[in-house]
């Protein structure tokens, strides 16, 4: 049997990072991602999917992603159940991530881009 999950999108908002009373780290965020074909406006539409990250990584994720990053996440399906407060059964699709990829450079203060594709003053060097 086989449970694989690999999608690429932006979050749709800053992640959350929490502990269990064990200690361990898990983080939460939700990645929105466009569906490979248009409907019937010519317009993608667009998924948006829970992901829960878990130990290093998850402390990773919360300290280096943000609203609109970027990324790839590689991992398995898993379908939450619960009782509701008028006891009706629900169910919560999310993907457990087993690893997270940034694909894109978060932006600094002055909104450059930290793939150094900062303008370079050029100066005069005598020869």
């Amino acid at each position: 049997m086989l449970n694989k999950v690999i999608l690429i999108g932006r979050l749709t908002r800053d992640p959350e990072l929490r502990y269990t009373s064990q200690g361990t780290a898990v983080c939460n965020f939700a990645l929105a991602v466009e569906r490979d074909y248009k409907n019937s406006n010519g317009e993608r539409d667009v998924d948006f999917i829970d992901v829960t990250v878990w130990r290093k990584q998850a402390e990773t994720c919360a300290n280096h992603l943000g609203k609109g990053r970027l990324v790839a996440v590689e991992g398995r399906m898993q379908i939450d159940t619960w009782k509701d407060d008028n006891g009706t059964n629900r169910k919560s699709p999310k993907v457990v991530a087993r690893d997270v990829s940034f694909l894109d450079w978060p932006n600094d203060k002055q909104g450059n881009s930290g793939n150094n594709n900062q303008k370079k003053e050029e100066i005069d060097v005598p020869f």
